[in-house]
């Protein structure tokens, strides 16, 4: 095969690659009933004026499957996390002891279930339309390769490898989608 569709084939492997890990850290924010410490990514606490993840100001730990536990380093910041959290429209209510912020993860309802099965849809389909644009986007690339002397035959054999990428990371999409939909569905 051509080494200008090598290259583009490489691209267009680590463009998917970089979907699939979006698409994988989108569906991890959306809880499935679990207590998970990524469910805290989106907050931000402001640490001397200076937005910060929560992450970065405290320990979040996960004693059980219903419970976050965060301890923050510096004890001042407990009012901010909690005001954080709050902010942040997770559905979670803060619980301040003076030491540690619980948050007690409610069970969900089979309605709540079937929105957060709609996420995950919507999220998935994201995921496979940035796939298909890195393939549209890879067979212009190859089209292009015309000009440069590639042959006919190197080009549709280049096409039917994005597409054979493009099939392969589509999968992926569809796996994470149906393990996320099982784990939400699970009483």
């Amino acid at each position: 095969m051509n080494e200008l569709i090598s290259l583009q084939l490489e691209d267009c492997k680590e463009g998917m690659g970089k979907a699939i890990a979006h698409t994988e850290s989108e569906l991890t924010k959306i809880r499935a009933g679990k207590a998970n410490p990524a469910m805290l990514d989106s907050v931000y606490v402001d640490y001397y004026g200076t937005a910060t993840p929560l992450s970065q100001v405290s320990n979040i730990n996960t004693p059980d499957a219903r419970t976050i536990v965060i301890q923050p380093w510096e004890k001042a910041l407990l009012q901010t996390i909690e005001k954080s959290i709050i902010d942040a429209n997770l559905g979670l209510n803060p619980q301040n002891d003076g030491t540690i912020i619980r948050l007690a993860i409610p069970p969900l309802t089979e309605e709540r279930r079937r929105d957060l099965v709609k996420k995950v849809k919507e999220e998935a389909e994201k995921g496979r339309v940035a796939i298909r644009t890195i393939r549209k986007d890879a067979n212009e690339s190859i089209k292009k390769f015309k000009n440069d002397g590639v042959s006919e035959d190197e080009i549709k054999q280049g096409e039917a490898e994005v597409q054979k990428l493009t099939d392969a990371f589509i999968v992926q999409v569809d796996q994470l989608t149906e393990l996320k939909e099982k784990d939400i569905m699970t009483v």
